[in-house]
């Protein structure tokens, strides 16, 4: 694995770990009240976005991450649609 692409993977593990807190908390509470349904949309089609890119350019960091990051981003957006709040 050459240094662009652990800087690649350092990256994306940063910006995705990130919404993990987020997730947890959501999930916890079962309130999404405060989250903003526009910025998470808008957000999940911009990850989808990135990784179609990825996976057009085969780049694996970009790829890898992405995937995660919208699996968290998808999961506190159904929270936002599923909790009444």
């Amino acid at each position: 694995m050459d240094y662009y692409t652990i800087i690649g993977l350092a990256a994306g593990f940063c910006t995705t770990i990130a919404f993990l807190p987020q997730a947890v908390k959501t999930w916890k509470s079962k309130s999404a009240k405060d989250l903003s349904l526009g910025m998470y949309s808008i957000f999940c089609t911009g990850v989808i976005l990135w990784l179609t890119y990825g996976i057009l350019i085969s780049d694996l960091p970009i790829i890898l991450t992405n995937l995660a990051t919208l699996t968290l981003a998808l999961s506190i957006l159904y929270f936002k649609l599923s909790f009444k709040d």
